[in-house]
């Protein structure tokens, strides 16, 4: 059966998910978000860690806001699997009624949050980019309800954005996606209460065992890069996208791409930037045949330093760049790469 909405209110969990025991940095991110929500509910931060030897992931937790950490240990659980994962984090939803539940949108998150929300009857929107504390008004009852967690993403292949809420069941589950939020500030003195979780797992109840893992290191590093160089549909070509593979070498840049300019073919997906891909906070930013669709302007508007080029001056991208050159990429785009090489010699 769904849960129904403690009284008084629950608090704001995170799955905290861990690679190599040490946790990662999505995770890190949503303990700063969950910090916000608790504030606004007058509620505590929770961190929920699943695994095994967790006492050192425990106190990075409580650096990035948790208040409280529960911890599953058992040597059964070292490595992830769907079913055993599944259960003993729902035991201890049920056991807590936390008001709010935050995972990672990872691979792992997509694939234990559904579980999570299906065994427990409670709805999930997945691939949020925002998540706030608001008020809803059934239109149909006419029954307020408040507060409630307004789960902000992208719909209708991101050309808009929907805010979805869950009034009726608890805990009101969502998964963000990586990048969207920022990293909070940790404090090294901060201290949580640690709440050892007893576990009833046998070798009998994890059906899947893992024989081998290979680690990839990620090719692109959009999300710490300090210059980004990101071309647009306004490129026309995937050979002009050439050009700012060479402006990117000169600066030592990271090479971004809108969603546009990926559906076009000119470069891969991992160098997507906005909502429907990764957010940037780069030193500086240079926008090259970006015309700046509302989507796109979401993952970068952070950067310290936006140089815009476009042909068109009435371009939105001009609005929030800092710096604006009204021309062709094509002929634009080696000048730059000619004046750069002349000033550095």
């Amino acid at each position: 059966m769904p849960l129904t909405k403690p009284t008084p209110l629950g608090d704001v969990w995170v799955y905290v998910q861990h690679d190599n025991q040490a946790v990662i940095e999505p995770s890190l991110e949503l303990l700063g978000k969950a910090r916000e929500l608790a504030h606004a509910l007058h509620v505590h931060v929770a961190a929920l860690l699943v695994g095994n030897d967790l006492a050192a992931m425990a106190r990075d937790a409580a650096r990035y806001g948790a208040q409280k950490v529960y911890c599953v240990q058992s040597p059964l659980l070292y490595h992830y699997t769907s079913c055993a994962y599944t259960r003993v984090v729902c035991d201890l939803v049920r056991t807590h009624a936390p008001e709010i539940f935050l995972i990672a949108a990872t691979p792992q998150g997509r694939d234990l949050a559904p579980r999570v929300a299906s065994a427990l009857g409670v709805g999930l929107t997945a691939d949020c980019t925002d998540l706030q504390i608001g008020s809803y008004s059934d239109p149909k009852t006419k029954r307020n309800y408040a507060p409630v967690l307004l789960q902000i993403r992208p719909a209708w292949g991101g050309n808009i954005i929907a805010t979805i809420v869950n009034p009726h069941t608890r805990p009101q589950m969502a998964t963000v996606r990586e990048g969207m939020l920022k990293m909070p500030q940790p404090d090294d003195d901060a201290v949580a209460e640690v709440i050892t979780c007893p576990v009833s797992l046998t070798a009998s109840d994890i059906h899947t065992a893992v024989l081998q893992q290979e680690r990839t290191e990620h090719v692109v590093n959009l999300k710490t890069a300090k210059i980004i160089v990101a071309g647009g549909a306004g490129m026309g070509s995937k050979e002009n996208f050439a050009l700012l593979h060479q402006l990117a070498a000169l600066l030592g840049a990271e090479i971004g791409a809108t969603r546009a300019a990926v559906d076009a073919g000119y470069i891969g997906h991992e160098h997507q930037i906005g909502q429907t891909g990764i957010t940037v906070r780069p030193k500086l930013y240079i926008a090259c045949g970006i015309s700046g669709a509302v989507q796109h302007l979401a993952g970068m508007d952070g950067a310290q330093k936006i140089v815009a080029i476009n042909n068109d001056p009435h371009a939105p991208i001009f609005q929030v760049a800092h710096y604006g050159i009204v021309g062709d990429v094509r002929e634009v785009v080696p000048q730059l790469i000619a004046t750069y090489k002349h000033l550095s010699h």
